[in-house]
This record gives structure tokens, C-alpha cells and sequence, in this order.
């Protein structure tokens, strides 16, 4: 599974992300690139899965029809979809991706797609968050 992390973190930094924090521990990296949107995003790989998530704003009350918003988003999305936490206050961004056979360009497809999706969607979700 080592392995695999060092393959993973060679795609990102291949790809201009920063890493800005590792914990081998656990096999997760934390990567920023807030230029395209990216802040904090966790690459975790969890056998026999990658899970990449970031957090995309806390959940608003009153929250209206940001729910029915974010089915219609994730519609549109290539890879990945919003969710919620399991609180139910935060959405997030979430993928997850077999590790077996990962490559980079599955890898990069994940990640671009929140890209896409944020530059996108970011002034909806401002206004829902209130901003």
C-alpha cells in the first residue's frame, strides 16, 4: 500500500498540487492549490480504495433548495459527487476510486473534476452560503 502513496503523491506533485501534509500512518495526504479551487483536499487510501474528499462550505440553515441544487450539480459532475457528512452540517466533495488498478489519468480525472465543478458552481455556492 506504501507503494501506492508514493505513486499517488508523485501524480499530484506531477500535476503542480502541493502536498502540506503526510501521514504515512494512516496513507493520506492533505494537497492545496487554491488557485484552482483546491484547499485542503484528503487523498486517503483505505484498501481496496482511494477516497479523496474536501470540504466544499458548512451546511446553512436555513438550507432552502440547496439539496435539490446539489442532486442537479452532481448530475453534471464528471467524477465524484457533493455529499453530506455523516452530521449532516458540511458538504462535501467525494470520490472514491479502486486502488488495484489506479492510474494517473483516473487519478487526475477525479481531481480536475472538482476543479471544473468549483469554477463552475463557486458563486452558487457562495450565495447559499450567505457570502
Amino acid at each position: 500500500m506504501k507503494r501506492k502513496l508514493e505513486e499517488i503523491k508523485s501524480i499530484v506533485l506531477d500535476m503542480g498540487i502541493e502536498i502540506i501534509k503526510e501521514d504515512e500512518s494512516n496513507e493520506l495526504i492533505i494537497l492545496n492549490d487554491e488557485e484552482s479551487g483546491i484547499k485542503n483536499m484528503i487523498i486517503d487510501c483505505e484498501d481496496p480504495i482511494v477516497v479523496i474528499e474536501q470540504l466544499i462550505m458548512k451546511t446553512p440553515t436555513p438550507s432552502g433548495n440547496l439539496f435539490k441544487r446539489l442532486l442537479q450539480m452532481n448530475r453534471e459532475l464528471i467524477h465524484g459527487a457533493f455529499v453530506l457528512d455523516e452530521s449532516g452540517e458540511s458538504i462535501l466533495f467525494r470520490d472514491t476510486l479502486q486502488i488495484e488498478n489506479l492510474d494517473k489519468n483516473e487519478l487526475e480525472a477525479s481531481i480536475r473534476s472538482l476543479q471544473l465543478a468549483l469554477s463552475e458552481y463557486a458563486g452558487e455556492f457562495l450565495k447559499f452560503a450567505g457570502i
